[in-house]
């Protein structure tokens, strides 16, 4: 079941994007791997992330408490992205029995290839990182520093997804390590959202007894979203199920556009300073996942977005596009006209608990703190 409603606000209300479906949380699945904590808790500078409780965001969505994941400082990083390329990596090398160097291949709008050109260096191997349009300069010296062979692809994301695909198939010695699948392309992929696993067993042990009744997560191609259902639908502890809703740029919504047809559609995308969720097609290994498990999905504009930003950094929260827009989405979602329907539908009332992940920093997007300035 679909739904869109309107925002008011103005003399020409616009449409708010939104897709609801009803038994999200009686679907079940199987259980990410237990060793994967373990792993990343060996990595140099592991330590959990903070889940910080803003009582002033709980009042104005009209809940009883509100928590921020924030990703901010992963790993020493700017968002959340090492968990996976971290987990992938050592997957990859460790069915490399014959000790040779390997490059490492990716396309990225930014943090995830940085990610992966720096677990390369930690794990000493080579990357090569292909970037499409729109990523900012800034961002792209960001990947170089951390010792990456740099490829600016004039296309757009799925492009540069391509163009990666095509470099790692040259040689034996070269592996893509993406993260989106595509039939034919899942197993590594796979990996990298088992390593997305350690972010929601923190915040279990952060909030500790009980499951939020909310948790609302971005989505670019669906791998961290994929990560919440498999963690939230494979719970056995008997408590109440979490609802859990996806956020997207209104100019790259593939998630919601495809839960609306019933099946995965690639979308034109437009430019979003969301540039971490600029993607166009749905990673196929999410979506049979986000078709059953996802109770809702929206999108959010960049005034959206940057309005939630600002709200989370008056709170203390760093918080760059594609982190604040879980902020956004759940402003859209729970306030406004046809909240009320809404709210009903994803089961939150005035004593909910509410998770937003805060995916990234303000450091991971230069554009961000250039408009700020």
């Amino acid at each position: 079941m679909s739904k869109t409603s309107l925002l008011s606000g103005s003399s020409a209300p616009r449409r708010l994007p939104w897709y609801v479906r009803s038994g999200a949380r009686t679907w079940t699945c199987a259980p990410p791997p237990a060793q994967v904590r373990d792993f990343h808790a060996g990595l140099p500078g592991y330590a959990p992330t903070a889940l910080t409780e803003l009582p002033s965001l709980a009042v104005e969505l009209g809940v009883r408490r509100v928590f921020v994941k924030d990703e901010s400082a992963r790993l020493g990083l700017p968002a959340f992205k090492a968990l996976g390329a971290s987990w992938a990596i050592h997957r990859v090398l460790a069915r490399r029995t014959d000790g040779r160097p390997v490059r490492l291949v990716t396309a990225t709008d930014g943090n995830h290839g940085r990610a992966v050109a720096r677990m390369a260096r930690l794990f000493g191997q080579r990357a090569q990182v292909f970037v499409p349009r729109g990523v900012h300069p800034a961002a792209v010296t960001a990947i170089e520093d951390e010792g990456a062979d740099v490829v600016l692809v004039p296309g757009d994301y799925d492009e540069a997804v391509r163009r990666a695909a095509e470099a790692a198939a040259g040689g034996p010695d070269s592996v893509l390590v993406q993260d989106t699948g595509w039939p034919g392309y899942e197993r590594i992929p796979g990996w990298i959202v088992e390593g997305y696993s350690t972010l929601f067993a923190e915040i279990d042990e952060q909030l500790g007894a009980g499951a939020p009744a909310l948790v609302v997560v971005p989505a670019g191609v669906g791998s961290l979203a994929q990560a919440a259902v498999t963690h939230y639908r494979s719970r056995r502890d008997g408590g109440a199920a979490t609802a859990l809703l996806s956020v997207e740029p209104v100019t790259a919504a593939c998630v919601l556009a495809g839960l609306g047809r019933g099946e995965p559609v690639s979308v034109q995308t437009g430019t979003t300073t969301m540039a971490g969720l600029n993607c166009g097609t749905v990673s196929s290994l999410a979506w049979p996942l986000l078709r059953d498990g996802l109770d809702a999905a929206v999108a959010v504009t960049d005034a959206d977005s940057a309005g939630a930003a600002g709200a989370l950094a008056a709170a203390g929260v760093s918080a760059g596009p594609c982190g604040a827009a879980s902020l956004a989405g759940a402003r859209a979602a729970l306030t406004g006209a046809g909240a009320a329907g809404r709210r009903r539908a994803l089961d939150i009332g005035p004593d909910s608990t509410v998770v937003l992940l805060s995916t990234e920093g303000a450091a991971a997007n230069p554009h961000a703190q250039e408009e700020q300035r």
